[in-house]
């Protein structure tokens, strides 16, 4: 994962994926942002969208993703057959997001976490590799054909 990481949030979102981008670039990672770009109400689809088309073309990967609840980012994400987002709260299940599900999108609570247990995270989501085996033939599964 040393490409150039995608990130969205909503206004739920914003101050989290703020602290997000300094967290990535002390770690040496290169960003594209898809929004939202303030604290203006807005909607998570909107973002969600681009993000998932920027990962599905090429520009981006891993994607991190922030709104509220993260329920919602990660629904909409979701709705991409090629995307695999995990909603994380604690670092061991981002560690399980990564290691079973190969996830490519790392999705937060913005309201839930703070930045330490954020920064917890994402060290344990950008150090956890897929596994496979077995992993793999559930993950072929996953699109709807």
């Amino acid at each position: 994962m040393t490409n150039i990481v995608g990130l969205a949030s909503d206004h739920a979102g914003f101050a989290l994926k703020q602290f997000v981008k300094e967290y990535l670039e002390e770690k040496g990672y290169e960003y594209k942002d898809y929004g939202t770009y303030t604290e203006e109400s807005c909607d998570y689809a909107d973002f969600g969208h681009a993000l998932a088309r920027g990962i599905e073309e090429g520009e981006v990967y891993p994607g991190i993703a922030i709104c509220g609840s993260g329920e919602g980012i990660a629904m909409t994400l979701n709705k991409h057959q090629s995307i695999r987002a995990g909603l994380c709260w604690i670092p061991e299940i981002a560690h399980l997001i990564r290691q079973h599900n190969n996830a490519n999108v790392l999705v937060m609570p913005g309201r839930f976490i703070d930045t330490d247990m954020a920064r917890q995270i994402m060290d344990e989501f950008f150090a956890t590799e897929f596994e496979g085996g077995r992993h793999q033939r559930r993950i072929d599964k996953m699109p709807v054909k």
